[in-house]
């Protein structure tokens, strides 16, 4: 009989073969585990992600969904409440011209590469990727330096869940209280003495006399954090695992540093960090002979979607020549990431400035230490050895 548990050890190592089972033989399966519906295939993920109105994220779009957090942020709203959102802070992103921040972006990355000169072995993420994306997500946010450890820490603690339990544990709640307690003290500051950053532009943000109101803010400042840490990071950590996997793309990349969008692109489709997001259902649906009822939850298998060789032929191969235009590893319709732009600006600048010293460099560990998170997907650790 087959089973398909997001929450298992197997799962967060290798998602990938059941995947492949559940796209051919259960595209609309009942998980016992998760107690929710699972799409496998690309389009019907893409139709539900476009289907907003049957597929609604107001009760919360993450596997394991935190207290309070849903109906209040961009991931857990739905028009026409997400769209007064996504304008107020779009609108915040547009003010602090994102592309100023390159300069202090290309800092951050040479800073974090030249650290590793010289090192006969490091991990990619403690030493380099997560030193980068923190920084970055400090200056963009204006969050005071001095933090950044203590940020990131509570940061990935959100957004595990309990393996065990298959729900949020008291360390995940009590990360979730710390954040936004200093996010609310942060937002405090700002409104006392703005700056341009990306908190202060949101936290005043202001169309036609409509702002945000307190519990938007605090929330939205919380997610963009976490975000900021997990979505970015873990994105960087799975590109750097690809690079390393496949040593002919990672050569092509060095030689050619303007491949680096093309094969970010590619990576993203093959092993997002971004696997599994859930809809909740508000009218039955009829799909592939399966009824799924009105309340009932669907995960959105972003990860199994992205590897469907209805949608990309030959899925499972890792293709630099691919431009894989329309994956899902950054969602899609209007749920799109809104900080998709900073993130493909930030990874292009820090794999060009990882690669200036570390141009060829192999995995040490066969096998690695995988976050516990059903929503998303990424290495907790990945050593490499220069060549």
């Amino acid at each position: 009989m087959f089973r398909f548990d997001p929450f298992s050890a197997e799962i967060d190592a290798n998602p990938f073969p059941a995947y492949r089972r559940l796209r051919d033989e259960f595209p609309c399966f009942w998980s016992e585990e998760a107690n929710m519906w699972i799409l496998s295939r690309f389009a019907d993920i893409a139709a539900a992600l476009n289907d907003w109105r049957r597929y609604s994220s107001a009760n919360g779009n993450m596997m394991t969904e935190l207290p309070n957090r849903a109906g209040a942020t961009l991931g857990t709203t739905d028009p026409p409440r997400h769209d007064r959102l996504r304008a107020l802070v779009q609108h915040a992103f547009v003010k602090r011209n994102l592309e100023s921040l390159t300069g202090a972006i290309r800092d951050i990355a040479r800073e974090a590469a030249e650290a590793l000169r010289g090192r006969q072995r490091f991990d990619f993420i403690g030493d380099f990727s997560s030193r980068f994306t923190v920084r970055v997500l400090f200056a963009a946010l204006g969050l005071p330096l001095g933090d950044e450890a203590t940020v990131r820490e509570k940061a990935v603690q959100m957004v595990q869940s309990d393996p065990a339990t298959r729900a949020k544990g008291p360390e995940h709640i009590a990360a979730y209280e710390w954040m936004q307690a200093y996010a609310a003290k942060v937002i405090a500051e700002r409104r006392a003495k703005p700056l341009n950053d990306l908190i202060s532009h949101f936290s005043l943000a202001e169309i036609d006399g409509d702002r945000l109101d307190e519990r938007e803010v605090l929330l939205t400042t919380t997610t963009l954090i976490m975000a900021g840490v997990e979505s970015l990071g873990g994105f960087m950590s799975m590109f750097g695992l690809n690079l390393a996997d496949f040593p002919e793309a990672r050569r092509a990349v060095v030689a050619n540093p303007a491949l680096l969008p093309d094969a970010m692109e590619e990576s993203l489709r093959y092993n997002t960090s971004a696997q599994r997001f859930r809809r909740c259902l508000t009218e039955d649906v009829e799909m592939h002979g399966q009824r799924m009822r009105a309340g009932d939850f669907v995960c959105l298998a972003y990860g199994s979607g992205n590897r469907d060789e209805r949608q990309y032929p030959n899925a499972d191969v890792y293709d630099l020549a691919r431009k894989p235009r329309g994956h899902l590893g950054f969602g899609g319709s209007v749920h799109a990431c809104l900080g998709a732009t900073i993130a493909r600006l930030s990874l292009t600048i820090a794999m060009d400035e990882f690669h200036k010293v570390v141009p060829d460099y192999h995995r040490v560990e066969a096998s690695l230490p995988w976050m516990p998170s059903s929503t998303f997907r990424s290495p907790m650790r990945l050593e490499l050895e220069p060549a």
